[in-house]
Formats: C-alpha cells, sequence, structure tokens
C-alpha cells in the first residue's frame, strides 16, 4: 500500500508555489525580478482582457518545478531561486472563465549571490478562435524601473544587476483550452454529446 505523502507527490507533482512578492528576502541569495505584461493581438468580443494566471519554470539540472502566481495582466515578480539554468516551461492564461495553457521551452540563467533581472516577458495573445496560438518576447526595461522594483526590499537596492534573458527571446506556440468551463449554454463551445 502506497504511504499518503508518496501519494501526495504523486498526484501534486511536487511543485513549489511561490508569490510574485515575497514578504521578504533574503541578503546573499540569488534573486530573480522581471516583469509579465498579457497583452490581446487582435479584435475580441469578450469582456474580458487575458491575463497571466501562473508560470511555471523548471532547474534543468534538479529538475524542481517552481509556479509562480501571477494573477495579473502586467506585475513585476521577484522571486527568491537557487542559482542555476531554468526553462520557462508552461504558462496559463485566463479570460474570465475562459482558460488556456502552454508548453514553452526557452531558457534563462540565475547568477550566484546577486540579482538577475531575466526582463519583461511580453505574452501577446492572439484573438479568440479555435486555432489560438501566444508570442512570447522578452525585452529589456530601463535600469531605474527595475530599481523600482526592488524598492520593497531595501538589502536588493545596493546590490548588482546582471541580465540574462530568455533564450530563444522570441517563440510562438499554440494555446490550448483548459477545462472546466462553466455549465451554462454560451460557455460551452465544443459540445461533447
Amino acid at each position: 500500500m502506497l504511504s499518503p505523502l508518496l501519494l501526495l507527490c504523486a498526484v501534486t507533482g511536487c511543485v513549489t508555489t511561490l508569490p510574485v512578492h515575497p514578504e521578504s528576502v533574503s541578503s546573499d541569495g540569488a534573486i530573480v525580478v522581471g516583469r509579465a505584461v498579457t497583452v490581446l493581438l487582435g479584435p475580441t468580443t469578450r469582456w474580458f482582457t487575458p491575463e497571466l494566471r501562473f508560470f511555471e519554470v523548471v532547474n534543468t539540472v534538479t529538475n524542481a518545478r517552481i509556479r509562480v502566481d501571477v494573477n495579473s495582466d502586467d506585475t513585476w515578480f521577484v522571486l527568491p531561486l537557487p542559482a542555476g539554468q531554468y526553462e520557462l516551461s508552461r504558462i496559463q492564461i485566463s479570460e474570465g472563465a475562459f482558460m488556456a495553457m502552454a508548453g514553452l521551452n526557452p531558457q534563462f540563467q540565475v547568477s550566484e549571490g546577486g540579482v538577475t533581472y531575466v526582463g519583461t516577458w511580453r505574452f501577446g495573445v492572439e484573438s479568440p478562435q479555435y486555432d489560438r496560438s501566444i508570442l512570447l518576447s522578452a525585452v529589456t526595461e530601463r535600469d531605474p524601473a527595475i530599481r523600482e522594483a526592488l524598492t520593497p526590499y531595501p538589502v536588493l537596492v545596493d546590490r548588482p544587476i546582471v541580465t540574462h534573458l530568455l533564450i530563444p527571446s522570441t517563440i510562438e506556440t499554440r494555446l490550448y483550452e483548459v477545462p472546466p468551463y462553466p455549465r451554462v449554454w454560451f460557455f460551452r463551445r465544443h459540445h461533447t454529446s
């Protein structure tokens, strides 16, 4: 018989969840700072604009998965991550009750003992349609904007900032619908008889 802890790990997949803005950060650990912006690339008839629900990064050496709950269309994130090579593995976008996920694979490096700036991640979401794509691009901000994002953390203000953008810096991939949709007839786009 399986132990409850082993069963729990198998069901949850051993993902560590981090907030976008931690209450405090260590003065000597590696810190990742960046910005996530979600935009709609065309017209829509939906009432809600797209927002990033979460993104997940994976350490390529240890395979440790870290999920960051964003729930915003434009926010800065400050993450205490161990130094190493990471991959942005997947994201989830929501528009009200409509949700979609995409699998990605761009990578970035987290430097030891400093602040690593990974850029502004722009998630461009196509207009609602059956075969929908998302365009991810990583660009840099000016240094004062990065420093302003770090002001809630006084221990980080004087630390050097190293920039490591996503590689590749632009990627386009397909968005896949995520059930469950509300059980209202006008939300059901694909009828399963």
